[in-house]
């Protein structure tokens, strides 16, 4: 298998995109410690009924060997013990993907920043760049150990789509800009270590909350277009996860050093399809479709 023998930390894997990473990275072979604040135990303010476990369990039938952590991000010395934790289990640390979130229930579509919140404003901006932050801070000393490591920030849009498109909320368009800068700025910091940093974002995703969102499951979730049409171009969570493993596996991956990348664009690169064996390409799509823009309800991919 591609993967085999390599270890990654998905942080931020209880639901949505990073699940579905984690997923397909057990399935390339990986071993995937997985990350979140929600447990069987113990829910964070989110109150869904997805946990890190089960994350971890989807892993191990697919083929990897999940290990589930819960982890507030925020909190320094939680993310230090699980650096240490990893490299006293396992000695090494190949792929982190930072793709810690939790700001749906925080923004405010269309009011600027005068009128929106500004508690919950601020504290989206510490859930969606401190996070990022203070893993990298804690995570990549042992990423860099080995050359090869890949360092994968996880948002929402393209460089190229945010730079022309306002997100709708000041706070939410700063944290996904952030991330991809991020990203950019490590790769300088990762290249001369062997390593290398990107930004992807998924298209329109079947996350657990989207469905709900339109009362559909996976089964039936073209149910939904009779509501919202353009949720044809939608993916489920494990799209990005095969681009992603892809990616990983991908001797030459060096090359995207710094890149921002979509999940359907590395698709088409990779031959990689969705689990109906679609390709779908959400971002192409937009820029194609020039009076549709993103629908601002498509945000709630985590």
């Amino acid at each position: 298998m591609p993967l085999k023998g390599k270890v990654a930390l998905v942080a931020g894997a209880t639901r949505g995109a990073g699940r579905g990473i984690a997923v397909e990275l057990g399935a390339a072979d990986a071993t995937v410690y997985v990350t979140g604040r929600t447990t069987r135990g113990q829910q964070s303010e989110y109150g869904r009924p997805e946990t890190i476990e089960e994350t971890a369990e989807l892993v191990s039938a697919a083929g990897g060997n999940g290990i589930a952590i819960q982890v507030d991000h925020l909190v320094s010395e939680q993310v230090e013990e699980l650096v240490g934790r990893i490299r006293t289990d396992q000695g090494r640390l190949d792929i982190l993907v930072n793709d810690i979130w939790g700001g749906e229930k925080l923004f405010e579509w269309n009011k600027p920043v005068w009128e929106h919140d500004l508690q919950n404003g601020l504290r989206l901006l510490r859930l969606g760049i401190d996070t990022h932050l203070i893993t990298a801070h804690h995570t990549l000393p042992l990423l860099i150990e080995r050359p090869g490591g890949l360092l994968v920030e996880v948002t929402d849009g393209t460089a190229d789509y945010n730079a022309r498109n306002y997100r709708l909320s000041p706070f939410y368009d700063l944290a996904k800009v952030a991330a991809t800068r991020m990203a950019w700025a490590h790769a300088k910091d990762l290249q001369p270590h062997g390593a290398t940093a990107v930004s992807i974002t998924p298209g329109w995703l079947r996350s657990e909350m989207m469905l709900d969102n339109y009362q559909v499951t996976e089964a039936n979730w073209r149910d939904a277009t009779a509501v919202s049409p353009h949720f044809a171009i939608s993916e489920t969570p494990r799209f990005i996860g095969r681009t992603l493993a892809a990616l990983a596996a991908d001797p030459d991956r060096a090359r995207w050093n710094g890149q921002s990348l979509s999940s359907g664009q590395l698709a088409r690169i990779y031959g990689v399809t969705d689990l109906d064996g679609s390709c779908p390409d959400a971002w192409r799509y937009i820029d194609e479709v020039q009076d549709v823009g993103k629908p601002a309800d498509t945000t709630g991919y985590r």
